[in-house]
């Protein structure tokens, strides 16, 4: 009886201890998504699709979360003693042929450009700015370690764009004074097209007036060239007095 009660009581233990770490992983697992952005249509976090080339560089990429995750991926540097994962940081390292490139996203631009200031200084003390490329592109505070061509470690970079999309809970509060911008230029612009197509028509106006005027000229010169005598009476039948005028031609006269 006692055996019964003992095993009843050793099964309880169990049951209790895989519910208790059942619960315990599924809120690490929540905070773990919770903490980094997914993509909604594959699963793989957002900034992993940031990388230069990600697509072939996603296999070789590690997400990292924490200190460990970094040190494990990169080593022990000094100045990863400056990066703190906290409020939302994040990070992704890969391998490239310019070096091993580590991205580091901070959800605030304050907190990036605290950080920012901070990196320089530390790489200046340390002289190891020759071997590190590093470069603060939006909120991405973004390294290159252990390259030997700075050139082509500034290209790798010049690759990465920050894009963020920022929602408003609730009205725009910008959205007038985005309304407004967007009636003065389209104001502007219908000014400049009204302006340019007046000045072209009249452009056109004076050129097609001096393309036909040239074109009357010459077929008056042409005609008059093919006078043989110069009348000052514009064609019209005048007495033969000066003996000047060409003989009319019958065909021209009035019948009887």
């Amino acid at each position: 009886m006692r055996s019964i009660c003992l095993m009843r009581l050793l099964m309880s233990i169990c049951a209790l201890f895989i519910l208790t770490s059942g619960i315990l992983a599924q809120n690490d697992s929540a905070a773990a998504i919770k903490s980094r952005e997914v993509s909604d249509e594959d699963g793989i976090p957002v900034l992993i699709k940031h990388l230069p080339d990600w697509e072939n560089a996603r296999n070789r990429a590690t997400y990292i979360l924490n200190q460990n995750d970094l040190r494990n991926a990169l080593g022990s540097r000094e100045v990863f003693d400056l990066i703190e994962f906290e409020s939302g940081t994040e990070a992704v390292t890969a391998d490239y042929n310019a070096g091993k490139l580590l991205l580091i996203e901070y959800m605030t631009p304050q907190a990036s450009i605290d950080a920012d200031g901070k990196i320089n200084q530390r790489l200046a003390e340390s002289g190891q700015n020759q071997s590190v490329v590093y470069r603060r592109i939006g909120n991405y505070n973004v390294f290159v370690f252990e390259t030997t061509d700075p050139v082509a470690a500034n290209a790798l970079l010049d690759e990465i764009k920050y894009e963020k999309n920022v929602q408003w809970l609730g009205e725009d509060p910008f959205l007038l004074k985005r309304a407004e911008r967007a009636i003065v230029v389209g104001l502007s612009e219908l000014f400049v097209a009204t302006t340019l197509t007046i000045i072209g028509g009249l452009g056109l106006s004076v050129l097609a007036g001096i393309i036909v005027g040239i074109i009357f000229f010459r077929f008056r010169e042409q005609k008059r060239a093919e006078m043989q005598e110069f009348s000052d009476a514009g064609g019209m039948t005048r007495l033969n007095l000066d003996g000047f005028t060409p003989p009319i031609a019958s065909e021209r006269l009035l019948k009887d």
